[in-house]
């Protein structure tokens, strides 16, 4: 039985044949594509689950792949880069990625956090195990993965849902940026702290003047809350 479908944008044919050994090793199905318009291509065709995605390609780079996948999916995205300054991660976030590794990388890691990405996508939810959290105009499904405001399903990508979820259902508790790097981006991730801001202020644009009972709220100094009108 297939884990599921991995799409490895990399130029270079040696990292994309060592990732495809690993992850077939591990069960999963593997496509391989070698610059920006063949990934664009072969996300169109395979509708893979998971996107390893360069920044360096020739043609289109990944930042472009990225916003393009993203105009039409929310298929989880992994960024690799090779350059690691905070600019680069937080511009990849920022376009809609869900993640990052930067070369030189250990295969482990990757396997580790494709592996995790793929459970947080209820693939394996038991039937009738429902996680949700409503509020007014608000539903956030975790084993649909799904979001609707004010009725409407919107798009939207696995780590903003995580993270909302899980505000959601501890409203009006304040957390750190630190607290919400552990409890919703995990032990795997190696990030920092703007990286909750980035998510932060993408689901505001989603959320933004939807209810006056409810609110993504900055605790200055502190970090945020989903904060419920009593």
């Amino acid at each position: 039985m297939s884990m599921g479908k991995v799409l490895v944008c990399d130029d270079d044919k040696n990292i994309s044949e060592l990732l495809r050994l690993y992850l077939e090793k591990e069960g999963y199905e593997v496509a391989i594509a070698g610059d920006g318009t063949q990934a664009i291509a072969k996300f169109n065709a395979e509708s893979p689950d998971m996107v390893l995605l360069d920044i360096m390609m020739p043609g289109l780079d990944g930042w472009q792949v990225c916003r393009e996948i993203r105009k039409k999916s929310s298929c989880p995205i992994i960024m690799i880069t090779a350059k690691g300054e905070t600019f680069d991660k937080v511009l990849g976030l920022e376009l809609g990625a869900d993640d990052y590794v930067v070369k030189p990388f250990d295969n482990k890691e990757i396997i580790a956090r494709i592996k995790a990405v793929m459970r947080r996508t209820g693939k394996n939810a038991a039937e009738g195990d429902v996680k949700e959290v409503r509020y007014d105009k608000l539903i956030v499904n975790m084993t649909k993965y799904e979001l609707k405001v004010d009725g409407k399903t919107v798009d939207t990508p696995p780590k903003e849902l995580e993270l909302l979820y899980h505000l959601a259902s501890n409203p009006n508790r304040v957390y750190t940026r630190d607290q919400l790097l552990d409890e919703v981006w995990g032990f795997e991730y190696y990030g920092d702290s703007r990286t909750v801001d980035v998510h932060i202020k993408r689901l505001r644009e989603k959320l933004e003047r939807v209810s006056d009972q409810w609110s993504l709220k900055t605790v200055w100094g502190v970090g945020y809350k989903f904060e419920v009108k009593e």
